[in-house]
């Protein structure tokens, strides 16, 4: 593709660092209790058994009762040991295809930033940060007002998501108290 023909656009993103105050692995197992591991192949087969999307999505709702799921888990600690840090830290893709989906039609690099990209890593005490750039700022630089109303939904279903686990979201997630 010709240079001229590259399409530049900047847009913000804000990272959240959220404490947990949840010693990490106390953490971890309960945020993958809360997120159970997508069943790729099992949603995939429900979809394709009948050819349709309808079967799919309930092969999803089925899979994430919590609606969020984890689709990779990538455990950076041992690596990072080598090169002498002991700061546990495990990166998760995290999300719901079906969610995914309904940005897609929009704009297909909404799937730059669907799954969720999660990083938890333990603080000086031994204890679970939660990091993730925000979902609503994240999709809201697409400039397409359904992108943007998905992206406040995952906000909204992260929170749900720290709450059930027993962590407080910032209000910047769970938007204000009513």
């Amino acid at each position: 593709m010709p240079v001229e023909q590259v399409v530049s656009n900047a847009h913000p993103m804000v990272r959240l660092d959220i404490p947990t105050g949840m010693p990490f692995d106390a953490f971890i197992t309960a945020f993958e209790q809360a997120a159970p591991a997508f069943d790729e192949a099992g949603a995939v087969r429900a979809g394709r058994s009948t050819g349709s999307w309808h079967d799919l999505q309930a092969a999803v709702a089925a899979n994430a009762p919590n609606e969020l799921m984890i689709f990779r888990k990538i455990d950076a600690t041992p690596l990072m040991a080598l090169a002498g840090h002991r700061t546990n830290t495990i990166e998760y893709l995290l999300g719901n295809p079906v969610t995914a989906e309904s940005m897609f039609g929009y704009h297909p690099a909404t799937l730059l930033y669907a799954p969720l990209r999660i990083l938890v890593h333990s603080d000086d005490d031994g204890c679970a940060i939660f990091t993730l750039d925000q979902p609503s700022v994240a999709f809201g630089g697409f400039g397409i007002p359904q992108v943007t109303e998905v992206g406040i939904g995952l906000d909204r279903k992260v929170a749900n998501l720290l709450k059930l686990i027993g962590v407080e979201p910032p209000e910047v997630l769970a938007g204000p108290a009513t």
